[in-house]
């Protein structure tokens, strides 16, 4: 970098080890990330019998894990373009993508790896404090670090490279300033530096923002795993002081609040970063002005502070506002059959419309907030800049046009940091509260896992065994729930636990579970359990998949199990049979149904020890010979056969003889109803006889048992979400935007965004063309310039507060029009809709959805606009400039184009998979959290955290492939945008300079005179040496001439680079053109006062010109030196002195067009010789005519123009 500021700012030409220095900077950048990375993605395939594993059981144990991921298999260039990508957005161009498309993620990035990542994380940090509550803190500080080391290398180098286009904008406004003098090298070098600092720019942000993306996924499956593991095994006190809600929402938000933070952390380093980079630029361009930028930066910075705690506090109310709208609907959802019965939807309806109003209040108290945020964030370059330019103004500093360029893309570099602070800490504080909750939901107490002591069966002949038993289920209480249990149940027994309501029947078999604090006591298990709860819990799926849970189906066994509870009916009534899909929470199955079916999963499983609460409503009277217990205060009251119980009068018969007296009722109500039901059953035992029946009454009285009307779809109540398929319809963009007056409101915005862009463009230009470039005088004076860019500025930030304000009020109004639409809908839909509907697809409209409505829809199609009219800014700039990039320009847009096209189906269809995977990870953990108790006496954790898992996957796929597409895609168009870039540059390099183009010009002395030219019509391109030769009084001359304004044309005209001469001042014109006349004049007085009258340069300068045209050693020589005497015309110099000296005067002035006019006519072939060599070395990169009769003097020339009678005869 030191090397190359030296070679900018002196002006010295690239060597070859110059050239092989920066091929060799490039080749060290890769190497470095090769390092950083630790790999080169280079693969051997050794064949050896000797890699082969020994055991087969890990290996297949391993193969079980290892998973097919183009991402694991990239090389390092395929990171770094995302190349890897390549197949599947070739393959969803095709075809949309389904989720078994999708690829899976790299085994780093899988949920079983990362929950064991995090584990690991955990136990490290309980070793290392010593703790049994590892801070979760410190957990994710260890699992993150590493990942976010390197985000934070390529973040910081990021924000580094970008700011050297400002840096060197200086730089190159001098350059093309300067251009006529100095070399083609030192711009290249600094279009090389722009390209360089850019494509690096681009590698190491797209890195960071996909590393960021991957670690934030990391951690949120991470997190989501360890929530999920806590809560199949969190404890009853613990389970009931939280609400299903509150865990789920630590899974849903907190969790994404503290992937969020991932994101803004690499925020921390860049920000001291480019605030630092920023000053020191400005520094150097605007010496102490710099400090008043920084003053106005840190104010703008410190104004925005409070207004993100207000932001904070509205987001706070809104969310307020939508719990409390969102729980109204959701209990509307679960009891709509209620409000129907009722009609009590209209008043629920107006209910709903009121909290709605209540959030929307607070939105639009958000939202005019961020409009404000929206206007000092475009303002704020308006703000910094003008303060700063006047500070300058103030101080005296001068304003060049390369100064004020590089500072105003220095202030719009400033945007970012200046907004980035206040979003980070309201970010970490929302990401701390998170954590907390998080921290403080996985230091609930847990099931303890040493509460039951677990027998083999060869050691004891009792499945069950309670002594001394002293349980609660609360560890604060005085009062335990059981005392002085004493339970002992042999192999093969039957026990029935009775007792009223609240005497502890369910917390007995509940401590036989371990769900119970134990006090004192022992409980010993022997043998497998399978439990059957009092309420009925069944999963999503279909009900084979209920019965067997997680055990492989065997047909004869699961044949039998049906039949034993009952159930061949009620399949024979599904259309699919026992493949049948249970809605949402059993919502298509009756009561009973739901219990036979749990019973069958019970029975199943074939276990040991069977655990039924309350699982039949009628008595089995064959119970008489098994023992029975009596549960009355939390304690076993009786015990023993039925017989016996019935005889110690103690309470036993009470509870018998009611339970016979309201059995008796019923069957004699029923009686005549089931004769026939009686007969077909005679030969069958009493037993069977009562189950049967109670079977037969709960599958008639079923309420809500649709399967009889389910003929299509394999049996499915609840169907798989929809998902569109192809581009979204244009229908879809126009109903958006006509919603709100018929669209009206559209046009103005437009024409509000493109008249800010109109203003930025015009307020860039006027100081650009205002400030003087080099030593020149403004057009103006500096508070007239300042001024005029302070109205433009100010008036661009008022077009972006109404463009703003208008898109709010749209958008606010839009989604409030598609919200009372909904809510229309759904309250008048049908209870078939709901039936055959989850409860959380319909909140997710109501939430999720509709908050993208309320908050980001509008701003991401206005930002859309808003990008297209900068783009045709930029455009209409960059033709204006040269021209000649839209050569490049229009099929660099038809490849953009061409790729927007080919990336945005996989985009579109892994978006659309990324959304619809969400739902299910939430949906199992509210019916795992339900069910835990089942779970953990099945043993069923490994399996259902193993199903969690794979869940977690199955969202990350394709969120992680959408994610990695929209990389794939910004690096393409970077690299593209970045050779127009590049092509622009070396265009303004290259641009020749000194074209002159006569057109039909007509010149004539006098009126009464002919035309001294005629028509002349020709083009002197830049750059080349032009020879002008003709005979005497062919307009040689004249055309010299009229190039000068010396004569006025009559008709036609001539063009200087673009520039009509007869448009522009006589000063202007000559003062940018150089001349070596025929007769070499010099004025009486010195040699400096000839060569620089106007005292312009150094003496290093003219002492440079001397020695370049062989003077200077002769007046080295002379004791004045540069002071040396000249006396009238010259007369004490040599003719031939006098015409170098003329040449001096053009080598110092530097212009970019030369004019020879006969000016070695008067020499020696000598004297011709040397000022031809001098020309032809100083002048190579500039435009030289030469007028001459001499053929050796153009014969080197380019271009030949001959004239003859004032027109040009071939050219």
């Amino acid at each position: 970098m030191v090397d190359a500021h030296y070679i900018i700012t002196n002006h010295v030409q690239l060597t070859v080890q110059e050239y092989a220095d920066i091929i060799s900077l490039l080749a060290s950048i890769c190497l470095l990330g090769l390092s950083i990375r630790g790999k080169t993605g280079i693969a051997f395939s050794i064949s050896d019998d000797i890699t082969e594993p020994l055991l087969n059981g890990n290996n297949e144990k391993l193969s079980e894990v290892k998973r097919d991921s183009p991402y694991g298999k990239a090389t390092l260039i395929q990171l770094v373009t995302f190349s890897w990508l390549n197949p599947l957005i070739e393959f969803g161009f095709r075809k949309p993508l389904d989720q078994d498309e999708v690829p899976d993620v790299d085994i780093k990035d899988s949920a079983g790896f990362l929950s064991k990542d995090f584990d690991q994380c955990l136990k490290y940090v309980k070793e290392r404090d010593g703790t049994e509550t590892p801070s979760i803190h410190k957990a994710i500080y260890n699992f993150a670090r590493k990942k976010a080391a390197i985000n934070a290398l390529f973040a910081i180098t990021s924000a580094g490279t970008s700011y050297v286009g400002p840096y060197l904008i200086s730089y190159f406004v001098d350059f093309l300033n300067e251009k006529k003098f100095r070399s083609l090298e030192s711009g290249y070098l600094l279009a090389l530096g722009f390209l360089g600092a850019k494509l690096v720019e681009t590698i190491t942000q797209s890195q960071w923002t996909f590393g960021a993306f991957q670690l934030g996924l990391r951690l949120r499956a991470a997190l989501i795993s360890q929530i999920y593991k806590k809560g199949l095994i969190l404890s009853s006190q613990s389970r009931q002081s939280r609400t299903s809600g509150e865990i789920i929402n630590c899974m849903s938000v907190d969790v994404q609040r503290i992937t969020d933070i991932i994101w803004y952390l690499n925020t921390i380093w860049m920000l001291p970063v480019q605030i630092s980079l920023a000053i020191y630029i400005l520094h150097m361009n605007l010496g102490m002005g710099a400090l008043v930028a920084l003053a106005a930066t840190l104010t703008v910075m410190a104004f925005n502070i409070p207004l993100t705690r207000i932001q904070k506090g509205y987001q706070t109310k809104i969310m307020e506002a939508k719990d409390d709208r969102m729980k109204t609907t959701s209990e509307v959802l679960r009891n709509m059959k209620i409000l129907k019965l009722q009609a009590w939807d209209s008043h629920y309806f107006q209910k709903l419309v009121s909290l709605r109003k209540t959030e929307q209040n607070w939105l639009w108290k958000s939202l005019k907030l961020t409009v404000l945020t929206a206007f000092i964030f475009w303002g704020s370059p308006t703000f910094i800049s003008v303060v700063t330019f006047g500070g300058c103004v103030w101080m005296g500093i001068p304003l060049t046009a390369g100064r004020v360029l590089s500072a105003l893309a220095t202030f719009r570099m400033l945007q970012d940091p200046i907004f980035s602070l206040p979003d980070l800490l309201n970010v970490m504080a929302q990401g701390k509260v998170s954590v907390d909750r998080i921290s403080s939901y996985l230091q609930e107490d847990e099931v303890k896992s040493d509460a039951i002591e677990f027998v083999p069966n060869d050691r004891t002949e009792l499945h069950v065994e309670i002594d001394g038993g002293k349980f609660s289920w609360d560890m604060e209480s005085r009062n335990p729930t059981l005392d002085h249990i004493q339970l002992k149940v042999k192999r093969g027994m039957k026990v029935a636990i009775c007792g009223t309501v609240g005497s502890g029947k369910s917390s007995l078999l509940s401590c036989i579970l371990g769900e119970m604090q134990k006090f004192s006591g022992t409980v010993k298990i022997s043998g497998s359990k399978a439990y059957v709860p009092q309420s009925p819990w069944i999963l999503s799926g279909n009900i084979r998949e209920n019965i067997l849970f997680g055990k492989p189906y065997e047909s004869g066994k699961y044949d039998r199990t049906i039949e034993a509870c009952a159930l061949i009916k009620d399949f024979e009534l599904f259309a699919a049979g026992d493949l049948t899909e249970i809605g949402e929470r059993g919502i298509n199955m009756s009561g009973g149904q739901k219990q036979r079916i749990q019973i069958a999963r019970a029975v199943y499983q074939d276990a040991d020890i069977y655990l039924l609460d309350d699982p039949f409503s009628a008595v089995d009277a064959h119970t008489g010979t098994q023992l029975f217990q009596v549960m009355q205060n939390g304690r076993v009251a009786q015990a023993g056969t039925f017989e016996e119980l019935l005889k110690q009068n103690i309470g036993f018969e009470v509870l018998v003889g009611a339970h016979s007296q309201a059995l008796e009722s019923v069957l004699t109500v029923e009686s005549s109803s089931r004769t026939s039901d009686y007969a077909a059953v005679e030969n069958e035992t009493q037993t069977e006889t009562i189950v049967n029946e109670e079977f037969l009454h709960t599958k008639q009285d079923s309420e809500h048992n649709l399967c009889v009307e389910i003929t299509e779809k394999e049996g499915r109540l609840v169907q798989d979400e929809e998902r569109e398929k192809g581009s979204i319809g244009k229908e879809v963009y126009m109903s958006y935007l006509t919603i709100v007056k018929g669209g009206a409101l559209v046009p103005i915005i437009l024409l509000a965004q493109s008249s800010f862009q109109v203003l930025q463009i015009a307020s860039n230009y006027w100081m650009a063309w205002a400030c003087p470039t080099g030593d020149d005088e403004p057009v103006a004076g500096m508070h007239f310039i300042l001024l005029v860019y302070t109205l433009l500025t100010v008036g661009s930030a008022f077009c972006v507060l109404l463009r703003a304000s208008l898109v709010t009020i749209a958008g606010l109004l839009t989604s409030e029009k598609l919200f009372s639409n909904m809510l229309n809908s759904i309250l008048r839909a049908p209870m078939v809709f709901f039936d055959s509907t989850p409860t959380g697809r319909i909140l997710n409209r109501a939430s999720t959805d509709q908050s993208v409505l309320d908050l980001e829809m509008a701003n991401s199609l206005g930002w859309c606009a808003f990008s297209i009219i900068q783009l045709l800014g930029t455009i209409a700039v960059m033709s204006q400039v040269a021209w000649e990039v839209l050569v490049i320009f229009i099929p660099v847009t038809a490849i953009c184009i061409w790729y927007q096209r080919y990336y945005i189906p996989t985009a579109r269809e892994s978006a659309r998979l990324a959304g619809i995977q969400r739902a299910p990870i939430l949906h199992h953990f509210a019916e795992s959290l339900s069910g835990a108790a089942t779970i953990r006496a099945f043993d069923q954790q490994e399996r259902f955290t193993n199903a969690n898992l794979c869940l977690i996957d199955n969202h990350s796929r394709p969120y992680f492939h959408n994610v990695s597409a929209m990389e794939w895609l910004s690096f393409r168009l970077n690299q593209l945008s970045y050779f127009v870039f590049a092509f622009s540059l070396v265009l303004l390099v290259t641009l020749p300079e000194g074209i002159i183009s006569p057109s039909k010009h007509k010149i004539r002395y006098a009126e009464h005179l002919p035309s001294v030219l005629r028509n002349i019509t020709c083009t002197f391109p830049g750059r080349k040496k032009v020879g002008v030769v003709g005979r005497t009084g062919s307009g040689k001359s004249t055309l010299i001439q009229a190039i000068f304004r010396i004569v006025e044309p009559r008709e036609g005209s001539i063009i200087i680079d673009n520039v009509d001469i007869s448009k522009i001042g006589l000063h202007d014109l000559r003062s940018r053109l150089s001349i070596i006349p025929q007769d070499p004049t010099m004025f009486e007085g010195t040699v400096r006062g000839n060569l620089d009258p106007l005292e312009q340069y150094s003496d290093a300068e003219i002492w440079e010109a001397l020695d370049k045209c062989q003077l200077g050693d002769i007046l080295r020589q002379k004791p004045d030196k540069l002071e040396s005497t000249v006396v009238e015309n010259g007369e004490n110099w040599s003719v031939g002195q006098r015409q170098l000296f003329c040449l001096g005067r053009a080598l110092l002035k530097k212009s970019t067009i030369l004019v020879l006019d006969e000016a070695t006519a008067s020499v020696d072939s000598a004297t011709d010789g040397v000022i031809q060599k001098i020309i032809s070395q100083e002048f190579k990169d500039r435009t030289v005519v030469t007028i001459a009769h001499r053929i050796h003097t153009v014969i080197d020339s380019d271009l030949v123009l001959v004239l003859s009678d004032g027109k040009n005869t071939s050219h």
